[in-house]
């Protein structure tokens, strides 16, 4: 037997084993329960917005209608109104109310019997009745104006499943359901797991999100199993991490001595002091017309020895130690002595540069966009400032303000790579963008997933009634380009118009393209153009054919 002192020593040692092994799981649970709630609070806004924009199309034929004088049975009336519903996806039909509610005729001519008025609620200039109709058993959602006169009004009938997507998410064994009630708490619709399904699944993260437009409201819960691992699977994790560190540990061991001498931090910081960071130029094309619509300016790092680096190797760690600020001035200041005259004297042409969050601190881009472009050829209605979403916004509420405060100077901010990362309609929504950019992976999908399509239609549902521009990045197939052009889609980049160019060869594509009567600026230095091409024909080409 062990003596009570050395008994209690290794039984000291034991809990301080198990609480070592079983952090890494504790901060697991801990990020775990983080990703649930920003992953339920952004599910709820999705839904929010899915709804709020079917509501607003009907909403807005509705007012077109009565602005055209349509309150009548007649049938130049009746055949307004269907040609109405039939425009308007969310609605199933129509209908004209009399003074006292009742129904005197639908989109197809017919009388339908006693409509049955579950709950109604209003916000603004807009009525929202839940209501069944004879031999039917689904819901609608009647959508209709207050009323200011005795006059028959137009009402739209909305199949109350096609209000409430199903809910995107799935974290381990997580399970979205959705409630869309009225302002009064009558439920409209409901989609994903039941209740009561869901809560056998575990804990709950949940979130309610009111409509600012339309009296209803949006509640998403997110159930998931339990996450929290006995002492046992504590042992084996805790094994596993320790092993796992202790490879790390070794392999940077080993390889530290091979990169001594090498900072590539320092490195980076020399290179901007020398210039060495240039701007590349990708143009954006109006796929409608087939004319030049701007650039985008892209990071290469021309090095001493004259290889070319990609952003993808050198942005990421810059971001990470505090040298993309310098470098986009760096860019900045280059494209303005590369391309400002011929872009200033183009003012239909816009210039985007990418933007990292750190840049909205304090207002520092306010300083740089005055310092830089204040007097120069270019204006800053020209100027798109693309914010990029490598790091999630803390501040929200300060850069809603200093975008307010750029758009004021005519700057458009754009949200980059809509859909992925942190760029979810969370930011769309509060900070007031005037563009939304839809990222390549979902453009590249166009054709082999359904899901790609949906996300694409949405951002352009809600671009459409947010009134933002829309781009689409990474175009590379006329298969894509017919595809975003029949969606009303206007602007797109990508490889199938051309890649990003270097300043001279980006200089004779717009003369080719925009030619303009007035002295060509001067090009770039001998040895800008000693390191460029001339534009390849199939550029143009492209252009041409995608218009």
């Amino acid at each position: 037997m062990l003596p009570p002192k050395r008994t209690s020593l290794r039984s000291a040692a034991v809990v301080l084993g198990i609480v070592a092994l079983g952090a890494p799981v504790v901060a697991f649970n801990v990020w775990l329960k983080k990703q649930g709630e920003d992953e339920v609070s952004a599910a709820a806004t999705w839904a929010l917005a899915s709804a709020e924009v079917q509501l607003t199309r009907t909403v807005e034929t509705l007012r077109a209608l009565a602005a055209r004088g349509i309150d009548s049975c007649r049938p130049a009336h009746l055949d307004a109104m269907r040609q109405a519903a039939v425009m308007t996806a969310p609605i199933k039909e129509m209908m004209l109310l009399a003074s006292n509610g009742q129904v005197l005729c639908t989109d197809t001519g017919a009388l339908i019997g006693p409509v049955q008025l579950v709950s109604s609620a209003s916000k603004g200039n807009v009525m929202l009745d839940l209501v069944r109709l004879p031999d039917r058993s689904e819901r609608f959602l009647r959508v209709r104006g207050f009323k200011k006169s005795d006059r028959p009004q137009v009402a739209a009938l909305l199949p109350s499943s096609l209000l409430l997507p199903q809910i995107p998410v799935q974290i381990g064994n997580a399970f979205g359901h959705a409630r869309m009630t009225l302002a009064g708490g009558a439920l409209v619709a409901e989609a994903g797991i039941a209740s009561d399904e869901a809560q056998a699944q575990g804990s709950w993260y949940q979130h309610r999100i009111q409509s600012e437009h339309y009296p209803f409201a949006i509640a998403v819960s997110l159930a998931r199993s339990g996450l929290i691992a006995s002492y046992d699977e504590l042992r084996r994790l805790g094994m596993v991490v320790t092993g796992a560190v202790a490879i790390v540990v070794l392999l940077l061991a080993l390889i530290r001595p091979r990169q001594h001498g090498r900072n590539p931090v320092a490195e980076m910081t020399r290179a901007i002091m020398a210039e060495e960071f240039v701007p590349y130029y990708q143009p954006v094309v109006d796929i409608q017309s087939g004319r030049l619509l701007g650039a985008e300016v892209l990071a290469r790092w021309r090095r001493p020895d004259g290889s070319m680096l990609e952003p993808d190797a050198f942005v990421p760690l810059m971001e990470s130690h505090g040298l993309v600020l310098e470098m986009t001035r760096l860019l900045m200041r280059r494209a303005l002595g590369d391309v400002g005259e011929a872009i200033g004297r183009r003012p239909e042409l816009t210039i985007a540069f990418n933007v990292a969050p750190k840049h909205f601190d304090d207002a520092l881009i306010l300083n740089d966009i005055g310092t830089i472009f204040g007097g120069s050829p270019i204006r800053l209605s020209q100027i798109v400032l693309e914010l990029t979403e490598r790091h999630e916004v803390a501040d929200l509420s300060g850069m809603r303000r200093t975008i307010a405060a750029l758009q004021g100077l005519g700057c458009k901010v754009a949200i980059d790579d809509a859909g992925t990362g942190h760029s979810g309609l969370s930011y769309m929504l509060k900070l007031g963008v005037d563009i939304i950019k839809i990222d390549r992976i979902f453009v590249e999908a166009i054709g082999t997933e359904s899901r790609s399509k949906a996300i694409i239609e949405t951002l352009i549902d809600l671009a459409a009634n947010m009134r933002m521009e829309i781009v689409a990045e990474g175009v590379e197939t006329f298969d894509q380009v017919t595809y975003l052009r029949e969606r009303g889609i206007k602007a797109a980049q990508g490889f199938i118009f051309a890649p990003a160019l270097p300043a001279a060869t980006f200089l004779r594509l717009l003369d080719a393209m925009e030619p303009c009567s007035e002295p060509a600026p001067q090009g770039p230095s001998e040895k800008d153009r000693r390191a460029e091409r001339q534009v390849p024909a199939e550029t143009t080409v492209a252009i041409a054919a995608a218009s």
